[in-house]
């Protein structure tokens, strides 16, 4: 592991630096929205439900009571426990948000409002706010009330009719895709309203629906749908359309994912292989073509991989300059020497003196990266700091605490 991200509060600020920015919500979408603004240098202040705080502190694998993953979804960030149902603890989110510029929040639609906190109650108070809202379907729509997870999303979005084997169940994607793609939505559209309140000093509403940030990715299947009636189905490992793009299997069990379907690429893939019949016959010289043939060009290839183990036959595309690829693990990935020199496998020194290995922080910026200045705080860490800042008095915090509206860390 050759980068460190331990704590480094004195690391340069990043080119978000002084933008104030109030996370609401739990679990994937929204927080990983708000993480994303926080390794460039926002300051983003977590509110989180006083007893147990966000779910994900509990999520998969624990150390010591707390996820894993909590260190990486809520590095760089602040902890305040509220009671969000408590109308006291509504009026301190007001008195936040009168000066913050960012409101990141992916409840069910309603929920804001019902606590006084939607967008007509805030944007009064500040009209630079810009507020981000998550959801399953988006704040309109007749599916709008429904109950809406990443996993849902991919379904509805066609995704998840194509991650299947022909004739197969259709299987859905080892993480929460749709949640990690409608909170980059949600940055993008972060960023653009920022532009916006540049030249307008207006404030706006983000609306990101999870299934339309998947759907937003699905390539041409709606055109092609529109203009010929077709109904993409599920392809297993290959592309589609695009030939020859496939896993095929090796000597050694593993599989060899080939992407050989440039013009030019296809001839030096045939060459590699013994083929150089197929790489010359002008009805493969181009990508239509070879669809039409794709059949006898996998089963060609096959042939060849099948007598080969998978380093060999990365060796022998590597040095033909062909796009291919091996299936990775973690444990591949840990040991990759690539991942190590982009930084990517970085290390973090946990607060009890034990360190932690977690993903390096993208995109990369030449002049003003991304940075890891404090690890994850635990539940309410900051609750009295950030409420002083708000100018509550310590006898005001204490009496907040002894109700159950507040929680925090400092007795």
């Amino acid at each position: 592991m050759n980068t460190s991200l331990s704590p480094d509060p004195s690391a340069s600020a990043g080119p978000l630096a002084g933008l104030k920015v109030l996370e609401l919500g739990q679990l994937i979408a929204g927080p990983f929205a708000a993480k994303t603004l926080a390794d460039f240098g926002a300051d983003v202040i977590k509110i989180e439900a006083p007893e147990a705080g966000d779910p994900l502190r509990k999520w998969r694998l624990l150390k010591d009571g707390t996820s894993v993953w909590w260190q990486v979804q809520s590095r760089n960030k602040r902890s305040v426990a509220l009671d969000l149902k408590q109308p006291e603890a509504q009026d301190i989110v007001r008195k936040l948000a009168l000066d913050a510029d960012v409101l990141i929040e992916n409840f069910r639609p309603g929920a804001m409002e019902g606590w006084g906190l939607g967008p007509a109650d805030l944007l009064k108070l500040n009209p630079r706010l810009i507020m981000l809202r998550i959801s399953g379907y988006g704040q309109t729509g007749p599916y709008r009330d429904r109950p809406g997870f990443g996993v849902v999303a991919e379904a509805m979005s066609g995704l998840r009719h194509l991650t299947a084997e022909p004739d197969r169940v259709p299987v859905r994607v080892g993480v929460s895709i749709g949640d990690t793609l409608a909170a980059l939505h949600g940055v993008i559209g972060i960023l653009l309203a920022l532009q916006h309140r540049h030249t307008s000093g207006q404030g706006q509403v983000i609306d990101v629906a999870l299934y339309e940030a998947v759907f937003n990715c699905m390539e041409s299947l709606l055109p092609e749908y529109s203009a010929f009636g077709a109904v993409r189905g599920p392809a297993g490992s290959a592309l589609p359309g695009i030939a020859p793009s496939n896993a095929y299997a090796c000597s050694d069990g593993g599989y060899a994912l080939i992407a050989g379907n440039g013009d030019s690429i296809f001839k030096r893939l045939m060459k590699v292989i013994g083929r150089d019949d197929l790489g010359a016959d002008p009805a493969l010289a181009d990508n239509a073509g070879r669809v039409a043939r794709v059949a006898e060009i996998d089963v060609a290839i096959g042939l060849w991989t099948a007598t080969r183990s998978v380093d060999e036959v990365m060796a022998a595309l590597d040095m033909a300059a062909v796009p291919a690829g091996r299936i990775y693990t973690i444990a591949d990935i840990a040991a990759d020497p690539h991942y190590q020199a982009r930084g990517m496998l970085a290390s973090v020194q946990m607060d009890d003196g034990s360190t932690l290995a977690v993903p390096g922080i993208v995109p990369k910026l030449s002049a003003t990266p991304g940075r890891h200045r404090r690890n994850a705080p635990t539940l309410g860490q900051d609750t009295d700091d950030v409420l002083h800042e708000l100018g509550l008095t310590p006898e005001q915090i204490q009496g907040l605490k002894s109700r159950g509206i507040i929680s925090g860390d400092k007795a």
